[in-house]
């Protein structure tokens, strides 16, 4: 399928990098979606003892060489190296060299706590017993921006850098904000994504709402009590299509709109018929010049919050009506939890993968029997195995506290296939 970009020329996806609790790399984060492997357990980045819960998706050790060695690496935070291996795999795959100086381009970037688990441990030390410990330079990543900082400087990037905190919407804000400067000419390039980090500020005060669930996570499912954590970044290369494919380049994948909506409604709870969620999604339909009825998917927020996937079943009966209940549906965040301020970025680069692929990855079906999915959510949820779907186009959704929300439209490239 082609269509004209609406707003603009079609900005294609030349690029994808990943970290999550499955692994350093778009390709590790894949094998474990696809094989229904969650990474949502016990895990050591802090001592949760106190804490009514104890499970959460912890990164792995990094691959030897892997962002140790970068200049300022001792003042780079967790969330950083994070983005900045994400950041260099997929500039990689770009086909782009290691300096971005003689390009246009700017970053542009979702995260909700930057530094902070750096920032707490300097607390932790200076207020106990090794005070003398405590390294003043761990608090130079504190700050929010400093992922897509950390991005812009070691990629050499002389364009914007814009840092999105917006909650769980931000890695999808970004993204839009990014469709928008390419669209406009603002940049030629855009390096685009979310990072964060587990961290002791939002494990208690989610624990503290009841919003976790103490065994990971079950969108939709009638028994699902709350979210699981995680962590890692995504970034994703855009730029526009006629230029990726006159410097040879072949597209991932085109993202084709973006929109957003604010519910205006409470400080944590969604609006409960799903109003602004749809709001966005609609946005996002008619931002890409597409129908309902073009979506063949729907990678879902999906915390497993009994509040929030409610309002988002409510959401997507509005948008697709009867058909809802037959889109499929996938739930990343059953696999790799909730990544915060990096859950949009991450979430988009497993729906640029499943159009690629032709395959939509499952979440486990562990207690299916005794629980099943909740009936007044009766969504076509991806489950046990990959689904087989040559898909065109999909759908992302990022809906945040605060009401923040956010949506993006993929599309499928094939070879050969008209600008």
């Amino acid at each position: 399928m082609t269509h004209a970009g609406k707003n603009g020329p079609r900005v294609a996806v030349t690029g994808l990098g990943a970290v999550s609790g499955l692994g350093w790399g778009a390709e590790a984060l894949w094998a474990g979606l696809r094989a229904g492997r969650t990474a949502i357990r016990l895990f050591e980045r802090f001592d949760h003892s106190g804490h009514r819960t104890h499970l959460a998706a912890e990164a792995p050790e990094p691959p030897a060489g892997a962002v140790r060695d970068l200049p300022g690496g001792s003042r780079l935070s967790l969330a950083d190296r994070f983005a900045l291996f994400a950041a260099l795999e997929a500039v990689a795959q770009a086909g782009l060299g290691a300096s971005l100086a003689n390009e246009e381009a700017g970053v542009y970037f979702g995260s909700s706590t930057g530094g902070m688990f750096e920032s707490e441990r300097f607390f932790s030390t200076f207020l106990g017993e090794r005070r003398r410990y405590a390294r003043l330079s761990s608090l130079a990543a504190q700050q929010v921006n400093s992922p897509g900082d950390a991005i812009a400087r070691h990629l050499r990037i002389t364009g914007p850098v814009q840092t999105v905190s917006s909650a769980c919407a931000s890695g999808a804000l970004a993204l839009g904000a990014a469709l928008d400067a390419v669209r406009s000419g603002e940049v030629e390039m855009a390096v685009a994504g979310g990072s964060d980090s587990l961290c002791q500020l939002t494990y208690a005060g989610f624990n503290a709402l009841r919003s976790v669930d103490e065994r990971p996570c079950r969108p939709f499912r009638a028994s699902r009590e709350g979210m699981s954590f995680g962590e890692g970044a995504a970034v994703l290369v855009l730029e526009r299509l006629d230029r990726a494919l006159a410097r040879g380049v072949e597209p991932l994948a085109v993202l084709d709109g973006a929109g957003a909506s604010c519910d205006a409604y409470h400080m944590t709870a969604p609006e409960p018929t799903g109003t602004g969620a749809a709001a966005a999604m609609d946005q996002a339909l008619r931002d890409a010049g597409l129908p309902p009825e073009a979506i063949d998917f729907v990678n879902a927020h999906a915390t497993g919050t009994p509040l929030n996937d409610a309002a988002e079943w409510r959401a997507l009966t509005q948008v697709f009506g009867e058909r809802a209940a037959a889109l499929p549906v996938t739930a990343t965040k059953a696999l790799i939890g909730h990544l915060l301020g990096s859950s949009g970025a991450i979430e988009a680069v497993a729906t640029v993968l499943s159009l690629r692929h032709g395959e939509l990855h499952p979440v486990p079906r562990a207690e299916e029997a005794q629980t099943g999915v909740d009936p007044e959510l009766p969504v076509a949820l991806v489950l046990d195995r990959p689904l087989s779907l040559e898909a065109r186009t999909a759908v992302s959704t990022s809906l945040a506290f605060g009401g923040s929300n956010a949506a993006l439209v993929f599309s499928r490239w094939a070879t050969g296939q008209a600008a």
